[in-house]
């Protein structure tokens, strides 16, 4: 069974998200990580990156497939965890901690209500 934490919104492609003020973290969920097995990989936004809701911006490749990361809301990449890039397997040890990949500064904190509650993301996944 997943971990899935409920102070976190979530994308149905399996990315999270935690809101601080006009700041969200963004990471992959404990389902995704153990669907890919052993990340080996992370590619990361640049800094000063402005994306959108739903925009493609990271990359991470396991033993078994790659997969792009999809950025839940608009903003700007404010930080990235090079922790991860230098050790890949914290997305698969501590997917919601750790592991975690980028921070955006967000441009329409509305977006976040589009998101998936915990409680959604519990049904989609198991449905």
């Amino acid at each position: 069974m997943s971990n899935i934490p409920s102070d976190l919104k979530y994308l149905k492609s399996h990315e999270w998200l935690r809101v601080s003020g006009d700041t969200g973290t963004v990471g992959i969920t404990d389902h995704a990580q153990h669907e890919l097995t052993d990340i080996v990989f992370v590619e990361l936004p640049a800094v000063g990156r402005q994306v959108k809701a739903g925009e493609a911006c990271a990359v991470v490749e396991s033993v078994k497939t790659a997969s792009d990361i999809y950025s839940p809301v608009s903003g700007e990449i404010t930080e990235v965890n090079p922790a991860v890039v230098e050790n890949p397997a914290l997305v698969n040890t501590d997917p919601h901690a750790a592991g975690w990949f980028y921070k955006i500064k967000l441009s329409n904190a509305a977006e976040v209500n589009a998101l998936l509650s915990p409680a959604d993301y519990q049904k989609q996944i198991e449905g």
